[in-house]
């Protein structure tokens, strides 16, 4: 049973037209992920699924209690706040000790529990926001730009923490990435946004689509196989490829 479906979903914003009659459906333990010009219609589909953002048309269909943890594009705290990690992450329900470690282990942030917000790193503050997403061990972890603001080094290690997290709980992963090497390293599927779905399908598949090469040039699918080629050394192209042993670039 898929965790998620959408069904023609639309949804205008002060009249504009934002998202127009997507299909997309979110099954267990996948790794799917949404590229696309800005303003595109992106972090609005994201909020849909949550159920941040009513439908204009078409339907939402989530699975019955489904737990969904979401990391946020950014997250303003106010410097001068004095708030621990572990005090942050009891806001606004309390947690036990024994969840908000397993939470902030499990997000690679194990040491910084009584650090000052304030006080955090670009990647470690990502890394508090990726544990409080995990307190209710989600069925559904959706990450909108989760690594905007950090570097290439930065952003590869928190993918792989995502790819660990994904493995270890099960859950699926639904994020928005401008990123090459996470759509080629950690996406079993790709999906090309433009207000309506352009195409989707393996990343091999999505990277080769007119739709695509239309929207980000060709010079994209070249770095895609270049990719490919250099960083897991299979040079089978099929959309069945299996990606969840891929390797994150080192460029």
């Amino acid at each position: 049973m898929s965790l998620v479906s959408l069904d023609h979903l639309s949804v205008k914003l002060d009249g504009n037209t934002v998202l127009s009659h997507v299909d997309l459906t979110l099954d267990p333990g996948e790794i799917v992920t949404i590229v696309g010009p800005n303003g595109s219609g992106k972090s609005t589909l994201l909020r849909a699924i949550i159920g941040a953002i009513k439908p204009s048309s078409g339907k939402v269909a989530r699975a019955p209690k489904l737990r969904i943890g979401y990391v946020p594009q950014k997250l303003h705290i106010d410097p001068t706040m004095p708030i621990t990690v572990r005090r942050f992450l009891s806001l606004p329900r309390r947690v036990s000790d024994e969840a908000a470690a397993t939470a902030l282990t499990r997000a690679g942030a194990g040491d910084l529990g009584a650090r000052q917000m304030s006080g955090l790193s670009g990647g470690q503050f990502q890394r508090v926001l990726l544990a409080r997403a995990l307190l209710n061990d989600p069925q559904l972890l959706i990450l909108d730009e989760a690594t905007q603001g950090l570097d290439q080094p930065g952003s590869a290690a928190f993918y792989r923490t995502i790819e660990d997290v994904r493995q270890e709980l099960g859950c699926a992963v639904l994020m928005v990435s401008h990123e090459l090497h996470v759509v080629m390293a950690a996406s079993d599927r790709v999906i090309c946004l433009n207000t309506h779905v352009c195409c989707h399908g393996a990343p091999e598949h999505v990277a080769s689509a007119p739709e695509y090469r239309a929207l980000f040039g060709s010079g994209t699918h070249g770095a895609l196989a270049l990719y490919r080629h250099e960083h897991d050394h299979v040079h089978d192209e099929s959309c069945s490829h299996d990606h969840s042993h891929d390797h994150e670039p080192t460029q």
